[in-house]
């Protein structure tokens, strides 16, 4: 162990000083900042300026017009009172600019109809913002038909219309009405998931790396020289932690720049959907999923010896973490279907799989998980196993690359 920690040592150091990993390491977080400023510049400019909101308050719900502006984002409106009567507020929108009069008036409110005037350069979609406001107004009247608390609950909550699947009825299962799904915050497991996914992405990406490496090791005859010293096996395993550690490297410098611009961006508590217990396990299935990925690419990179002549084989292989892409329309339209509980029992596509699954199924299938978790390990195991045979052979055959057959023979030598 000592020595694969020495190879792992040398291949970080090696790659922390290599120009092309450093510009990429340094160049996404640029790409990320542009992503998020780029729109903002080009974008509309219409409906995000600054409208001037006039409200006449006879019935002194001012805080919680206020109130309602800020939960809503409605970060466009400049709000302010006015002592101007409704009568004249048709001619001053007329005479302005940007600007909207609104009427919370004690005959509006008995009526059911608050008049608001806006000027005519105003956008369309002002009007459809200005909804938010009928949630205090709606409140008031209830507060003054004098019911009590249990009646107010009543008459404020919604009525849903909740789908019956008669199928799972016949079957005895259990339906999960419709109001509390909608109850479900949707965040609560999407962010630990996509967080995990862009673990397994990055760190996936940068274990490629080791596919290259072992060949150019190949292709200069350096790895005569290193065996001399520690065997294929010791070489392997440091190669494979070597390039995890830089792929949990590049994840963190990328998300010490992301993260502040999400939490700002997006106006969302992006660490406290983070730091829940589910997001060791969707760490777990990550990591799983990068030494999975690893050892058939450190196993392949050392039957290639020039990575200009690759088979079609080879190529395949470096394809296998991006064949999940495939049934990704299928999964996400029906998380708990046959194509998505397939898909968590085959090694190669469970890791991407299971993270999409758990990030949008409320309730978890704990024992396809656990199938699911068995397998994967199984076959991490299994897949090192033959990866350190064909690396010890493959490492030190020269000439050509290897072929599918030759491949195969050594697996089972």
């Amino acid at each position: 162990m000592r020595n694969s920690l020495k190879v792992a040592k040398w291949e970080i150091k090696r790659n922390m000083s290599n120009k092309s990993f450093i510009i990429s390491l340094l160049l996404t977080p640029v790409l990320f900042m542009i992503f998020f400023f780029v729109p903002s510049l080009f974008g509309g400019n219409d409906s995000e300026e600054m409208v001037k909101v006039y409200v006449l308050d006879e019935l002194n719900i001012w805080n919680e017009v206020e109130d309602t502006v800020i939960q809503h984002g409605l970060f466009n409106w400049d709000l302010e009172k006015t002592d101007m009567k409704e009568a004249a507020m048709q001619t001053a929108a007329t005479d302005s600019e940007q600007t909207v009069f609104i009427a919370l008036t004690e005959d509006g409110l008995e009526q059911g109809q608050i008049h608001m005037y806006m000027s005519a350069d105003v956008d369309e979609s002002f009007q459809y913002e200005a909804i938010a406001l009928e949630e205090p107004l709606r409140q008031m009247q209830i507060e003054r038909l004098g019911l009590t608390a249990e009646q107010k609950e009543i008459i404020a909550s919604r009525i849903v219309i909740e789908p019956v699947n008669v199928e799972e009825l016949s079957n005895g299962e259990e339906t999960i009405p419709a109001n509390e799904e909608a109850v479900a915050d949707p965040l609560k497991r999407a962010v630990p998931g996509i967080f995990a996914g862009i673990i397994l992405f990055s760190i996936v990406m940068t274990g490629m790396m080791i596919f290259q490496s072992a060949s150019q090791e190949k292709k200069e005859k350096v790895a005569e020289i290193i065996l001399s010293s520690l065997t294929p096996s010791e070489l392997m395993q440091g190669k494979i932690i070597g390039y995890f550690v830089l792929g949990i490297t590049q994840v963190i410098v990328w998300l010490v720049f992301l993260i502040p611009l999400v939490i700002w961006k997006m106006d969302i508590p992006l660490l406290e959907y983070l730091l829940v217990p589910e997001l060791l396990l969707f760490l777990f299935i990550a990591f799983a999923g990068y030494f999975l990925f690893a050892a058939i690419f450190v196993g392949i990179g050392a039957t290639v010896e020039e990575l200009t002549a690759t088979s079609n084989f080879q190529g395949m292989i470096m394809m296998l973490p991006f064949l999940p892409f495939l049934f990704i329309a299928p999964i996400m339209s029906d998380p708990s279907g046959l194509i998505a509980k397939i898909g968590s029992f085959i090694p190669i596509t469970s890791p991407a799989i299971l993270l999409v699954r758990l990030s949008m199924l409320e309730e978890w299938p704990w024992t396809e998980v656990i199938i699911s978790l068995i397998i994967l390990i199984a076959s991490i195991w299994l897949f090192m196993k033959l990866a350190g045979k064909i690396f010890k052979i493959g490492i030190l055959m020269y000439g050509k690359n290897a072929t599918p057959k030759e491949i195969w023979k050594w697996m089972w030598a």
